[in-house]
C-alpha cells in the first residue's frame, strides 16, 4: 500500500542499475516470452505479448531508454504496467532484466531527480533512493512514453490488441 508519507515499488535491474516502478501501476509480472513481431515497429517496441487473452504492446525498456540491448536470460521478466497515455490508460509490458523485489520508500528517503551525471533524461526519474549498494532510481513511465509519435502509437496499438 503507498500513503502519503510512503510509496510501495517494485524495484528491477537494467543491467547494473536499479529502477522502480510505483506499485499502483505495476499489473503483473510475468516469465519473458517472445512477444509476436510487429513489422516496421520502432526498435523498442518488440510486439504484442498475450496477457490472458488481451494483446499487450511490450517494450524493451532497455532501448527505450538508449542502454544497450541485451538477450534475454532465465531472469528476464515482463512488468504488466497500467500507464496513463493520452487521456487513456494503457496496458504495456516492460521487459527488464530482473525483478528484485518490492520495497518501500519513506518520502523522506527519495530525493529529487539529478539534472546532470545520468544517461536517461532526468524528466524520466521522479526521484531517487540511497541505498547502501547504490541508487535507486524512481522512474516515471508515462513520461517515458509521453512524446507525441510514442504515446499515439501506444494507444492505437492497446486499442486495437
Amino acid at each position: 500500500m503507498t500513503t502519503d508519507s510512503t510509496m510501495q515499488a517494485v524495484t528491477f535491474a537494467l543491467g547494473a542499475e536499479c529502477f522502480a516502478i510505483p506499485v499502483t501501476l505495476v499489473r503483473e509480472i510475468l516469465d519473458y516470452g517472445e512477444a509476436f513481431h510487429i513489422p516496421n515497429a520502432p526498435v523498442w517496441l518488440q510486439g504484442i505479448t498475450d496477457v490472458r487473452g488481451q494483446g499487450v504492446p511490450t517494450v524493451d525498456l532497455r532501448a527505450r531508454l538508449g542502454l544497450a540491448m541485451a538477450k534475454p536470460t532465465l531472469t528476464t521478466r515482463i512488468l504488466v504496467v497500467d500507464v496513463p497515455l493520452s487521456g487513456r490508460t494503457v496496458t504495456l509490458g516492460l521487459v527488464v532484466d530482473k525483478v528484485l523485489d518490492v520495497s518501500t520508500f519513506a518520502a523522506d528517503q527519495i530525493e529529487a531527480a539529478p539534472d546532470i551525471g545520468v544517461r536517461w533524461g532526468s524528466d524520466y526519474i521522479l526521484g531517487v533512493v540511497r541505498r547502501d549498494e547504490g541508487f535507486i532510481v524512481l522512474m516515471d513511465v508515462a513520461q517515458i512514453f509521453s512524446r507525441d509519435a510514442d504515446s499515439t502509437l501506444l494507444s492505437q496499438m492497446s486499442a486495437a490488441a
